[in-house]
């Protein structure tokens, strides 16, 4: 496949964003989502596990898995990828961020089986990106999902600011609503780029 790295980028933000598009890795931005200095913080940990995973996934994959013809591994190499790196972010928190790891609680561990970082592994192998590319998804993808989880506390708090949310949709049910405005004005962005 023969896509710019820069542009594979740029789709992977704003015309194919993960949270929006395929809505996966939900379950942490519902939960994520109260606070905007958490979401930064989440949003920047998945970044990083996911630019991370993802070209060691890569290498894995094509390197050691293809020539060998172990590919029915995959899955479960992802996944112990995705846990030792999500371990390694926990450590260097815990270290050098002791506010923000206090502040994520139980949810860390979340980033291990968040569904955008073994979904992006999984669609660079059955897209056939280089490694380039692949990395170039990954970050993308990790940006697009932490751009999503922000605006959704943003709005969030805005919404809890000035009007008055009905006691059923507080919580989830708002955060859907919003997930799904924001998702609706990204489809302003998708004849931007076109990436398959």
């Amino acid at each position: 496949m023969h896509l710019n790295p820069l542009v594979l980028l740029v789709a992977a933000i704003f015309t194919h964003n993960i949270a929006l598009t395929y809505l996966l890795g939900m379950c942490p931005m519902m939960a994520m989502s109260r606070r905007i200095n958490t979401s930064v913080g989440m949003g920047l940990a998945v970044m990083f596990v996911t630019a991370v995973t993802a070209p060691i996934d890569w290498v894995i994959y094509n390197k050691v898995l293809v020539p060998t013809h172990s590919e029915v591994m995959m899955l479960l190499v992802f996944i112990i990828v995705i846990a030792a790196v999500v371990q390694l972010l926990e450590l260097l928190m815990r270290r050098f961020l002791p506010a923000l790891h206090a502040g994520f609680g139980p949810f860390l561990p979340l980033v291990t089986v968040n569904t955008t970082i073994f979904a992006v592994s999984i669609f660079s192998v059955m897209r056939n990106y280089n490694l380039w590319q692949s990395t170039a998804f990954a970050v993308g993808s990790g940006a697009g999902w932490a751009l999503a989880i922000i605006l959704i506390a943003g709005v969030r708090n805005r919404v809890q600011l000035v009007s008055d949310v009905p006691a059923d949709l507080r919580g989830a049910g708002i955060t859907m609503i919003i997930a799904g405005i924001l998702a609706l004005s990204f489809i302003g962005f998708s004849g931007m780029v076109a990436v398959q």
